[in-house]
């Protein structure tokens, strides 16, 4: 299987770059092919440009699509499954992966499809991976939970991907009481991956 991690975390030293390590332990255990788009460490472009703008503003597909996009898009026609790993800021993804879904799915390729140009594969699986302070059971009670698996696996992966789900890492603040059981967590998904008829 070939898969796709986009990782968004500016620092090594941080517990999602810990989770990060270990799920490419595992997933290499696996025998399966690894490809990281590691945002931060390639200083992705997050930030649209005006000319992108007005290519998917005014769906200009004349315009032509920068360089790293079509390499970013390369890489998802190359997936099996993608990953997307990132730390909860403000109840959201970080703006630089939040910038690699503005400018990555562009306009004739994501959406708005034209039969000239190529068209985003319907990808197998899709895996959002996102660590937080907070508990999960907090986020639950004040609706941040879902609201981000809505605006996550809805819109942004929405039906470009046949399986999806999210598995969010709470409690982070009180990282030891919850590192042993946020890996288990993270085995047991790969082990789900590894038996599921999708694959």
């Amino acid at each position: 299987m070939n898969i796709l991690i986009v990782y968004s975390h500016p620092s090594e030293k941080s517990y999602t770059f810990e989770i990060f390590t270990h799920l490419k332990n595992i997933l290499a255990a696996q025998k399966w092919n690894v490809e990281v788009s590691d945002l931060y460490a390639n200083n992705f472009q997050g930030i649209m440009t005006a000319t992108e703008y007005q290519r998917e503003g005014n769906a200009d597909t004349a315009l032509p699509v920068p360089r790293d996009v079509i390499e970013e898009q390369q890489k998802i026609e190359n997936a099996d499954c993608i990953i997307f790993l990132y730390p909860v800021w403000w109840s959201d993804c970080p703006a630089m992966m939040k910038g690699w879904f503005d400018r990555v799915y562009s306009v004739g390729y994501a959406y708005g499809q034209k039969p000239d140009l190529p068209k985003m594969k319907i990808v197998k699986y899709g895996i959002v991976i996102c660590t937080a302070g907070h508990p999960n059971n907090f986020l639950e009670e004040i609706g941040i939970a879902q609201s981000m698996e809505k605006v996550m696996l809805e819109d942004r992966l929405g039906k470009r991907f046949q399986h999806k789900e999210m598995l969010i890492l709470g409690g982070t603040l009180a990282i030891d009481n919850v590192r042993e059981k946020h890996q288990e967590q993270v085995n047991e998904l790969v082990k789900k991956m590894s038996i599921n008829p999708l694959l």
